[in-house]
């Protein structure tokens, strides 16, 4: 099985107020769609093991602004083992580029054991990658990060806008794919994420309903975050 591609993608991030979200939300449900995995709530949840090695590489590039750079994770959905993903997060230019490989539970939990997998038995492109790296720089996990996520979607130039409430992090590895697992929160209560992701442009009448005079972009990591509080 292949990697799944895509291309070099615009990533905008804004930090945001209750009701700043409120007011983008209303404005945005009436132009184009939710994404169609949302619950009846218009949600779905996102858990993401991120990795890295004894040196805290991923961490320090981050804070460090490095670039290129990238990072890997395990990402499940509603703490589902029916999707279970090995994605590598490459940012270059300010610009970010997602290359992910469909994993079974029994991989992922021999992964986050830090058990080899055997390379003779895989063939997709960024596990073999992430199972070279972890055999030079013994990549282990390192965080996990929960959050709620509310997501519209736009077909032409590949736009995504989406809402991401209550992040958290944990280190309960070992509960990965438990319902709930032990955590912390990492944001002022009322402060939210508004992310916005496009290919080559980005459609005007999206653009003109997400301005607002309080939008301020920002270099947000909810990865960086929610280690600088575990190292």
């Amino acid at each position: 099985m292949k990697s799944a591609q895509s291309t070099y993608r615009h990533e905008y991030k804004y930090l945001i107020t209750e009701p700043t979200m409120a007011i983008l939300q209303e404005r945005i449900r009436n132009l184009i769609p939710r994404d169609p995995h949302s619950d009846i709530h218009g949600k779905y949840t996102i858990r993401s093991l991120y990795f890295d090695d004894m040196y805290n590489t991923c961490y320090y590039d981050n804070e460090d602004g490095i670039e290129p750079r990238e990072k890997y994770r395990i990402r499940i959905y509603n703490a589902s083992d029916k999707r279970i993903s090995l994605e590598c997060k490459r940012k270059y230019h300010g610009m970010t580029h997602k290359t992910s490989a469909r994993i079974d539970r029994f991989q992922a939990q021999q992964l986050i054991s830090h058990i080899p997998l055997s390379l003779t038995q895989v063939q997709d492109e960024t596990l073999v990658k992430f199972l070279l790296l972890s055999s030079q720089k013994e990549m282990t996990p390192s965080i996990i990060v929960e959050y709620q996520r509310s997501a519209y979607i736009y077909p032409t130039g590949n736009v995504r806008v989406t809402f991401d409430t209550n992040i958290v992090s944990s280190r309960d590895f070992n509960n990965f794919f438990k319902p709930s697992i032990s955590c912390r929160p990492i944001l002022t209560p009322g402060y939210h994420l508004m992310e916005v992701k496009y290919d080559h442009f980005l459609p005007d009448f999206i653009f003109q309903s997400l301005q607002l005079d309080c939008l301020q972009q920002t270099t947000f990591s909810k990865f960086y975050l929610c280690r600088k509080y575990s190292i």
